[in-house]
């Protein structure tokens, strides 16, 4: 492909893979104009845009459809040269891994000329372009899988990661019980003992005392007791009445505390917990 402003065959095609080469008042641009003018550093800015010679060669192999496994190495270097001759010019530093791979496409091109040699204990001969094709396969793989990674979400570029302290120290406080909530437990617990009432008269003297006892006795078992489970409705009214005495008492005397999490949550009863 030449660089020039002569009416040589223009071979860009009309589309290359979708993507416009530019925007010219705002519509998108697919297929140069014949009479562009290419500025003389314009060449020089457009191999700074690739990775490398092979990018250079995997895109004139790709833009003029070639098939990579059979590659014309004659029109393929011609075009190469061309590229690398106007960058030359201008900027050896630039050019000099080009020049390295022209150099390979040289001779590639000149063993293709010759006479092909034959795998040893193989009647196939040995493709002089093999070495070059496998490397363009691997870069072009490797590029597509950059390509891939690149639309992934970066760190800095698509979001970024927020910090949020959060205070370990805070103690959870629940909030105290209401009265109406104890009455209305009092109430089911007196309801329930009424339903298992037993009609036979018996003398029996209740301690209070011994009832604190024996609550002590269950919340030294567990850390947590439901208010219901520490009552045995099957004894009677009576024992609940007492039983119920003897807890109002140890909340007295701060020997027990009634907790509740939240608003119509279960009530539960504990040890009181004594700093050391």
């Amino acid at each position: 492909m030449e660089l020039t402003n002569d009416t040589a065959i223009d071979s860009t095609p009309d589309v290359v893979d979708g993507v416009a080469f530019a925007k010219l008042y705002g519509e998108p641009l697919f297929k140069l104009p014949n009479d562009l003018y290419i500025p003389p550093d314009a060449l020089e800015v457009f191999l700074e845009a690739f990775q490398g010679p092979l990018d250079l060669l995997l895109y004139l192999i790709r833009k003029q459809n070639f098939n990579i496994l059979d590659i014309p190495m004659a029109a393929v270097t011609l075009q190469y040269l061309d590229y690398v001759e106007q960058i030359r010019r201008r900027n050896l530093e630039l050019a000099a891994d080009y020049l390295l791979m022209a150099a390979m496409l040289i001779e590639i091109k000149s063993r293709m000329l010759l006479p092909a040699k034959k795998v040893e204990g193989s009647d196939e001969a040995l493709d002089p372009r093999a070495e070059l094709v496998r490397r363009l396969l691997e870069y072009e793989q490797i590029k597509l899988a950059a390509f891939e990674l690149d639309t992934l979400p970066q760190v800095g570029r698509d979001f970024v990661r927020t910090q949020v302290y959060v205070d370990q120290t805070v103690v959870t406080r629940f909030p105290d019980v209401n009265i109406s909530d104890l009455q209305a437990a009092w109430n089911d617990l007196l309801r329930r003992a009424k339903l298992t009432a037993r009609h036979t008269i018996t003398r029996e003297e209740l301690s209070v005392r011994e009832h604190m006892t024996a609550i002590l006795r269950r919340l030294q078992s567990a850390k947590f007791v439901e208010f219901q489970d520490l009552f045995d409705i099957s004894r009677g009214v009576p024992v609940v009445v007492v039983n119920f005495i003897a807890m109002l008492e140890l909340a007295k005397e701060t020997l027990v505390e009634i907790t509740q999490a939240e608003a119509f949550a279960p009530i539960y009863v504990r040890l009181s917990y004594s700093p050391n």
